[in-house]
């Protein structure tokens, strides 16, 4: 296992990235791989087969308590109430002016007990932030070190599943989960989610099963041409999917309207939420600025934080951007003025010291069929 740059925080699995050839980086302070073979292969094995991820670095947040519904409407972005039991809901948790703490999942088991997965760079920030907005009726707790995390993404992720589990994995339907569920002989939670844009599972375990599950969904996968997966895949793979990054696509400055996450925005809600005021106005009046995609017309790759411009007019930067493994074109995401949101607009990426010509494309970039 080649190392680089050791942060110090690990997962359950960090021994077994050996056993993979998986190389580590330092990601938001954890010791996460960044490839087993090449990002290309992984990449393609998730579109096409399947790829198995460690995401135990994610946060779990629980809410109890009769107020939990209440609570979460003034804080969540999204309607929680409307919500089903044993359905997640992607939301965004928002500042005042509208800016981003963190988007996140929630997970609702009862109408008074809610799991919210958030992002490992903000597990503290998000815990202090739920805290100091509580009140009497909810507990918030910090359960993060209680779990880990693993995902089954692909076209083939439910064949290689359902091998190691007896539950009717298919009853699971997209964006639903189950708990309890015995699994490679383990219990665990099971939901229908994931950040490829591909079909597949998440696993919620206990971290002393997490071993023990990761060779079990390995050994399940080989004749299905599974492949072990890292955090560059994982990147290439979420981007081509229009899945925002927090710290990238999503930030204190970014708001979920601008960053094209307004669907998970309910500002119709009766409830005032943090940040309301300012996102509604975005979504009547529509924002300043908009999330957009870009393709590249001259040769080279727009990188997170060039400079785009029109003409001679700075209009925004790249929050993301790579050559598409899946397309073989240079495409990046860019926030931008709104007035330039056009599809077909041409525009100039600071690529080093060239402005390199780009125009504005639909998005995502990928759709599964």
């Amino acid at each position: 296992m080649e190392v680089l740059a050791l942060a110090g925080k690990q997962t359950p699995l960090f021994a077994e990235y050996k056993e993979s050839n998986g190389k580590t980086i330092d990601f938001g302070g954890w010791d996460l791989p960044v490839q087993f073979s090449s990002i290309k292969e992984e990449h393609h094995a998730v579109r096409s087969k399947a790829g198995l991820f460690d995401v135990s670095h994610m946060g779990e947040i629980r809410v109890t308590g009769k107020g939990t519904m209440d609570y979460l409407q003034t804080i969540l972005t999204n309607n929680v109430k409307r919500a089903k039991i044993g359905a997640c809901q992607y939301n965004a948790m928002c500042y005042e002016d509208g800016g981003t703490v963190d988007d996140l999942v929630i997970y609702k088991f009862s109408e008074e007990e809610v799991l919210l997965v958030v992002n490992a760079s903000n597990i503290e920030k998000d815990f202090e932030w739920l805290k100091q907005h509580a009140n009497t009726d909810v507990k918030v707790e910090n359960e993060s070190e209680h779990f880990a995390q693993l995902a089954i993404q692909g076209p083939l992720a439910e064949n290689v599943a359902q091998k190691l589990t007896k539950t009717d994995l298919s009853e699971i339907t997209f964006f639903r989960f189950k708990s309890e569920v015995n699994f490679a002989n383990k219990l665990v939670l099971i939901s229908r989610t994931g950040y490829t844009g591909e079909d597949g599972f998440e696993i919620y375990c206990s971290p002393n099963d997490a071993v023990h599950l990761w060779r079990s969904i390995l050994s399940a996968g080989e004749s299905e041409g599974l492949l072990p997966c890292g955090l560059g895949a994982r990147d290439t793979l979420r981007f081509e999917a229009k899945l925002a990054l927090y710290g990238q696509e999503l930030s204190k400055s970014i708001t979920p309207v601008e960053a094209g996450i307004g669907f998970a925005v309910k500002t119709d809600k009766e409830e005032n939420f943090l940040g309301k005021n300012v996102l509604k106005r975005q979504k009547e009046l529509g924002a300043k600025r908009k999330l957009v995609g870009l393709e590249m017309m001259d040769k080279g790759i727009p990188r997170t934080d060039y400079e785009v411009f029109y003409k001679e007019k700075k209009i925004g930067f790249i929050t993301t951007g790579t050559q598409s493994p899946t397309l073989q074109k240079n495409i990046g995401l860019a926030l931008i003025d709104s007035e330039y949101k056009e599809l077909g607009t041409e525009v100039e990426v600071q690529v080093r010291k060239r402005r390199l010509k780009a125009k504005v494309v639909s998005t995502p970039f990928y759709k599964r069929s």
